[in-house]
């Protein structure tokens, strides 16, 4: 799951976005509002965290703007939870609004959710053959046995099942598992696929299809 965080305290910003990547998401973080435009520009992002309260382009034009395109789902944030606030924050085109101080466990649940509106619908919990993904609770199995997984390799691994035997190209997989400082010619797809058939174990789940990426077959 790709997510912009546009938060411009900074000591917050970075705290939510380490929170959110240890629940397996790919995070890009903008300071401002312009920041954050440029960034949908470039990145089709399936969920947008977006402080109200933003310098240089304020949080409701970036929100109004991303609802006009449809470029992805928005939360907004809001030191404000009074209802009014919410009303307009919601009329201005944000998917859902959370109030601050808030629950870690709350924002993660509301991304998620929103991912899931902005994407096919897929099975809450994953499967090919004799494994099994959770992607709420970010554990993966085969054969009953619990896999010790990275967050990386847990992602992969999760895109991979849910394209359900489509083959899924290492650039799609490090846009979705990583984020905007990726190398663009790193191999580290190819290492976090190799790790991952290492700890997935025989009989080999992971195929990999010459010129055009990986797949799961069913």
């Amino acid at each position: 799951m790709r997510v912009l965080l546009v938060e411009d305290e900074r000591p917050l910003a970075s705290y939510i976005a380490a929170g959110l990547r240890r629940h397996g998401c790919a995070v890009d973080v903008a300071h401002d509002g312009r920041q954050a435009l440029d960034k949908c520009d470039l990145t089709p992002y399936d969920v947008v965290v977006l402080d109200r309260d933003l310098p240089v382009v304020h949080g409701d034009t970036v929100c109004r703007r991303l609802a006009e395109h449809g470029a992805a789902r928005v939360l907004m944030l809001t030191a404000s939870g009074a209802v009014s606030d919410r009303v307009d924050g919601l009329a201005l085109g944000a998917d859902d609004y959370l109030g601050k101080p808030f629950a870690f466990a709350e924002l993660v649940a509301r991304v998620r959710a929103l991912a899931r509106r902005s994407t096919p619908a897929s099975p809450p919990v994953l499967r090919a053959r004799d494994v099994e993904l959770d992607p709420s609770r970010r554990t993966a199995a085969r054969g009953g046995r619990l896999l010790s997984l990275t967050p990386k390799e847990l992602g992969v691994l999760e895109h991979l099942l849910a394209a359900d035997g489509v083959v899924v190209s290492a650039e799609t997989l490090l846009d979705k598992v990583w984020d905007e400082h990726a190398d663009p010619f790193t191999n580290a797809v190819r290492i976090t696929v190799s790790t991952l058939r290492r700890k997935l174990g025989d009989p080999p789940l992971i195929e990999t299809v010459t010129g055009a990426g990986y797949r799961i077959t069913p």
